[in-house]
């Protein structure tokens, strides 16, 4: 073997122990911070995560009341999407009306005209509404809301599941969808916690 053929092979052995090198190197330059920055980095897009999950997207509430029995008690915890601003009726409602939260399903949506009969009927279009999960017949509230009432594009009215002595449209009027809190997904009932 001559002499260039083995300083071209011993080379590369050399340019292995300079990267060597160089890692050890490196090593040593690293911080002693590196890993507190990297946990507070992490914490803190955590934290960014769980605000837009449940800030902006998703919401948490429990039920104030019995007005949505027996589907949903009081003290459940209801999970909420607060992008849903257009309902669909049956839809079931977070709404903050007069600085008070209230839990109710939609009955009627924008454009349409609801009625509730002295027979404690609830119509709407002029057509009578069959609730097969409703158990009671729906009251009217006498000096609250005049009846037929044409709902504004912006508008719904929502009931409560259980329809004596709840308040619900029957008392505060239609509802603007600026009003929707949310649409609930999800109910954890509070015996199973």
């Amino acid at each position: 073997m001559s002499q260039t053929e083995q300083i071209m092979i011993q080379q590369p052995d050399d340019s292995r122990q300079d990267n060597a090198g160089s890692d050890e190197k490196s090593k040593k330059k690293r911080s002693p911070m590196r890993y507190p920055q990297l946990f507070i980095l992490h914490a803190v897009i955590a934290v960014i995560m769980i605000w837009l999950l449940f800030g902006v997207f998703f919401g948490l509430s429990t039920a104030p009341n019995n007005d949505m029995y027996p589907r949903i008690d009081s003290g459940d915890l209801l999970l909420f999407y607060r992008l849903d601003k257009e309902p669909k009726a049956q839809d079931v409602v977070v709404i903050r009306k007069n600085d008070t939260t209230y839990v109710c399903r939609v009955v009627a949506v924008g454009g349409d005209t609801v009625e509730i009969t002295d027979d404690e009927q609830l119509k709407i279009n002029g057509n009578n509404v069959i609730e097969n999960n409703i158990f009671k017949s729906t009251p009217r509230y006498e000096g609250f809301v005049s009846y037929p009432l044409k709902l504004n594009e912006n508008q719904c009215f929502v009931l409560a599941d259980s329809r004596t002595n709840s308040e619900d449209s029957r008392y505060f009027g239609a509802v603007s969808k600026e009003e929707i809190v949310g649409t609930v997904i999800s109910v954890m009932r509070r015996t199973n916690l």
